[in-house]
């Protein structure tokens, strides 16, 4: 199911995402020649509601037109299909960032496909990988890291302070390419936001015109480090909502705004109908289901069990139903080995 290409297609970026239809027949993998090499990679609309990849890339090619690219670039646009609906991904599809080598092994053809990339970027080598989203909820632009390495921490601190360091869920894009190169995920705030397609731009034309990527350590005071510790989903069949008493989860109106911050213990979440067990399932690193470690119900209030920060708190319910309620981190204390003081 996959293209590749040796040129843009004349009007393509004229386009906006939920348009690519009308010149792509579906995911498409650009090989773009540039003066340095090996390539840079960088995916877009691995989730059809997240423009600001495409977006930003597109100025970044237009701009370009005239002269020749600073590095080769190894563009992937990812699921147009979606993208046309303005989904995260259609019925029947699966989820496009869940897809890559060290996922469970499918037979559908988005995994056949993704493993295509991989083995064709894994042959040609790269320079550095950045798979660029948006998020629904109220979070800040950050950064996102599979391995504690000083050159993907460089990486990740080009874009932003806040880098989140993560080994879960497996099949996501950064976390397979990060075996290959320097490898981060961009989160660029939410799609309506213009601000988070400027930073994009801004990074993206950074990297282009890099001649390396720093080795060195760290400086302390230039990153703060978090580790998600868990992905928390609704169990199946359990209907959850902002509004209705009837709900079986009702969510505070305001629970994207606890985003980034620090909850203390027994923060409000919201209430569930049934008082006796938890409709949460929160995943560790290991798989092991952990609900009772960070929630609790008091009456039919459900309230946070310890101190924690979550991310990717959103209101859209299909995101919560698609993908999970939020992640929970923690601050880690950046690795002697790649940090170096200020002084």
């Amino acid at each position: 199911m996959l293209t590749i290409r040796q040129g843009i297609p004349e009007g393509l970026l004229d386009l906006q995402s939920h348009e690519l239809y009308k010149k792509l027949s579906g995911p498409t993998l650009f090989q773009l020649p540039g003066r340095r090499n090996p390539p840079l990679f960088i995916s877009v609309l691995l989730h059809g509601n997240e423009p600001a990849g495409w977006d930003a890339i597109r100025h970044v090619l237009y701009h370009c037109q005239s002269r020749e690219f600073p590095r080769s670039i190894s563009l992937f646009v990812g699921n147009v299909e979606a993208a046309r609906f303005r989904q995260r991904h259609l019925e029947g599809q699966p989820d496009f960032n869940r897809i890559w080598p060290g996922c469970v092994v499918e037979d559908a053809p988005e995994y056949m496909m993704a493993k295509q990339i991989y083995d064709e970027m894994a042959a040609n080598k790269l320079f550095a990988s950045i798979d660029v989203h948006n998020n629904t909820g109220f979070n800040p632009h950050y950064a996102c890291v599979n391995r504690l390495e000083a050159p993907y921490l460089q990486l990740a601190t080009l874009f932003d302070r806040t880098v989140i360091f993560f080994k879960r869920p497996k099949g996501v894009q950064s976390l397979a390419f990060s075996n290959l190169a320097p490898s981060v995920t961009l989160e660029c705030g939410q799609p309506d936001n213009p601000r988070g397609v400027a930073h994009a731009i801004e990074y993206l034309t950074a990297c282009l015109n890099l001649a390396e990527i720093p080795t060195h350590a760290v400086a302390k005071n230039d990153i703060e480090l978090f580790h998600t510790v868990a992905v928390v989903r609704i169990a199946p069949g359990v209907e959850v909502g902002f509004q209705g008493e009837d709900l079986d989860l009702r969510l505070i109106e305001n629970i994207d705004h606890l985003n980034f911050r620090e909850l203390p213990f027994n923060t409000l979440i919201g209430w569930q109908k049934n008082q006796q067990e938890l409709v949460l399932r929160t995943a560790d690193e290991q798989d092991q289901e952990v609900s009772d470690h960070y929630f609790h119900l008091d009456g039919n209030a459900l309230r946070i069990s310890r101190p924690v920060m979550p991310s990717m708190l959103t209101r859209n319910i299909q995101v919560i139903h698609q993908d999970c309620l939020c992640y929970l981190m923690e601050r880690l204390a950046l690795p002697d080995s790649v940090a170096s003081s200020c002084e």
